[in-house]
């Protein structure tokens, strides 16, 4: 059986390069180098972790977090 959705929140690592992702509301993780390598790889760990006997997403939604930092001058 399919469930709705499942969303991967995706972090760029700005240091060594490459990509992370970690699905929302379940224990996967997976990373890649290029983007294309982080698509293979979440599908994968999709597949891995959900088996014909439990529900498979029939969406997997990649949301890419973007870390910024905001700084305030304050001038009395």
């Amino acid at each position: 059986m399919k469930t709705g959705e499942t969303i991967f929140e995706v972090f760029e690592d700005e240091v060594d390069g490459g990509y992370s992702a970690s699905a929302l509301g379940y224990g996967i993780h997976t990373e890649g180098n290029s983007l294309d390598e982080l698509r293979a790889n979440v599908r994968e760990a999709v597949d891995c972790h959900f088996d014909e006997t439990t529900q498979r997403p029939r969406m997997i939604r990649l949301h890419f977090v973007r870390d910024e930092k905001a700084s305030q001058t304050c001038t009395n």
